[in-house]
């Protein structure tokens, strides 16, 4: 008698998500850091859950000469090394190594090139004229790729579809943002147009959205009369590492702050969309981050902190300060931890702070969501009683480690009432004893599906640089450097003081 299996859950809910269409993926950059480390590992892995059509390929684009069989074997490695489902599956991969080309394009050079090839993969594979575009460069090359792609009739191709994917940042102030919408907006439709942050890809990030609107017992208290404050934390322990000259011009304000954080604090205060599609999600989102109290130059002092890392300990190894890098300049005052207060002025919000804070060279590399609710009205209990209660504290934790806790009261098992604070805890990885697919995987497969729900539109990034371009001209125009804060420590004394003025205090993740 056979044995009935149960279909792992999780599993089974991939498999019925609606396959994308035949299509051609091109990516630019197609040898680079991004490409290898990110891209080609979670297409590998969506081919291995079966998640890609049949009539489906990849063709590299880069400026280095290379066959497709070279282009195959430099991607093996990479997704070897990469991939979050190690050791490699060689049958798989020889399945889906055999739909990876590769085509040389220099400056203008080479479109035409690429423009038969792709002609000929349609024909060989069925793949229908459809097109993703994915910039997988430097950000100072997307508006050249895209008006080349126009000029030579590469973007549309009678009835098939086009979409093209562009990786932050979305330039570094307002009037470059709108440039650069506007190039892309040459050749693209702003539909067809996937900005992507890979936060939004990430499982419990998904899950605020889940958890707001799947279930009874939260939405009721999201809001101003339940709510005391809520901080977004993203923990960086490392420092820049090999991006110091790029990070030397943009600062944690730029890095993070713009797209991850304000991101992450749109989803938190949004208001329920009608339905979960991508316009009716991003409509919210764009309304939370309109809501969002204005800052002057004038206020900068009492909602925003800035801070730069100097020498100290991580994890007990002794690590070098911001400025003693070589690339960085003596007089760079490029902020390295930043934290801000927002207030949002609408019904649900009003009157309660968002604290957001980033940094580099913290303690621990931790990004999360603490919500923390008002304190009882009327104490039953006396002061001795409750001497170990805490504030009833919801924490969506997004890495390293994705999961939701809650933090409530509870009688201490003893003669006589003492209480203490107690978490219950959900992790992704125990409750579902399945890995959560890469947040490159979600956001790949959305992308080819034409689902920009979890991608940023225009008029989002434009309302998150009108927030931090006022806050940036501020701090430029200051004589003083940013304060310093040892490495290994939770920031500058400043930050602390910022969020103790309001007679609150960080929480440490």
């Amino acid at each position: 008698m056979a044995i009935a299996v149960e279909p792992n859950p999780l599993r089974a809910g991939l498999r019925l998500a609606r396959l994308p269409d035949p299509a051609a993926m091109v990516i630019f950059g197609g040898t680079g850091d991004l490409a290898s480390r990110k891209l080609l590992p979670a297409l590998y892995d969506l081919a291995r859950q079966r998640l890609l059509p049949q009539a489906f390929c990849v063709v590299g684009v880069g400026r280095a000469d290379m066959t497709d069989a070279g282009y195959r074997q430099h991607l093996h490695d990479a997704v070897a090394e990469h991939s979050r489902s190690r050791p490699i599956d060689e049958d798989v991969w020889s399945s889906f190594a055999e739909r990876l080309f590769y085509v040389s394009v220099k400056e203008d050079q080479g479109y035409d090139d690429l423009k038969r090839r792709l002609a000929d993969l349609d024909g060989e594979l069925g793949t229908d004229g459809d097109r993703l575009f994915y910039l997988a460069t430097p950000p100072a090359a997307y508006a050249s790729i895209v008006r080349s792609l126009g000029r030579h009739e590469l973007a549309h191709n009678g009835t098939s579809w086009s979409r093209i994917v562009v990786e932050k940042p979305f330039g570094r102030d307002l009037e470059s943002a709108r440039s650069l919408s506007q190039a892309l907006h040459e050749v693209f439709a702003e539909d067809e147009i996937f900005r992507i942050d890979h936060y939004l890809g990430k499982e419990t990030v998904q899950n605020i959205l889940v958890l707001r609107y799947a279930n009874s017992i939260f939405e009721p208290v999201w809001n101003r009369r339940y709510v005391d404050h809520v901080q977004i934390t993203v923990a960086e322990s490392l420092g820049v590492e090999e991006r110091t000259e790029y990070y030397d011009r943009a600062g944690a304000m730029r890095d993070v702050v713009q797209n991850h954080l304000l991101q992450l604090f749109a989803l938190v205060a949004m208001e329920p969309p009608a339905a979960f599609d991508a316009n009716a999600v991003r409509d919210e989102k764009v309304k939370a981050l309109r809501a969002i109290r204005k800052t002057t130059t004038a206020d900068v002092g009492d909602r925003a902190v800035r801070g730069q890392y100097a020498a100290g300990f991580i994890e007990g190894e002794p690590v070098t300060g911001y400025h003693d890098l070589a690339e960085v300049p003596p007089e760079s005052h490029t902020e390295t931890f930043v934290a801000l207060k927002l207030f949002v002025d609408n019904w649900r919000w009003e009157g309660t702070p968002f604290y957001l804070r980033h940094g580099k060279r913290l303690p621990k590399r931790s990004t999360e969501i603490a919500i923390r609710f008002r304190s009882v009205p009327h104490q039953l209990f006396s002061e001795e009683q409750r001497e170990g209660l805490e504030p009833n504290t919801l924490v969506l934790r997004i890495q390293p480690e994705e999961g939701i806790s809650l933090k409530f009261g509870a009688k201490v098992p003893v003669q006589g009432v003492r209480i203490r604070s107690v978490a219950m805890d959900f992790v992704y990885g125990a409750s579902f004893l399945v890995d959560a697919p890469d947040a490159y995987e979600t956001l790949l497969l959305d992308a080819l599906r034409g689902d920009a729900t979890l991608f940023t539109r225009q008029d989002e990034v434009e309302e998150q640089w009108r927030l931090v371009d006022p806050i940036l001209e501020a701090w430029r125009a200051a004589p003083d450097a940013p304060p310093s804060y040892a490495a290994g420590s939770w920031g500058p004394t400043e930050a602390d003081a910022f969020i103790e003025r309001d007679g609150r205090r960080w929480r440490q993740p």
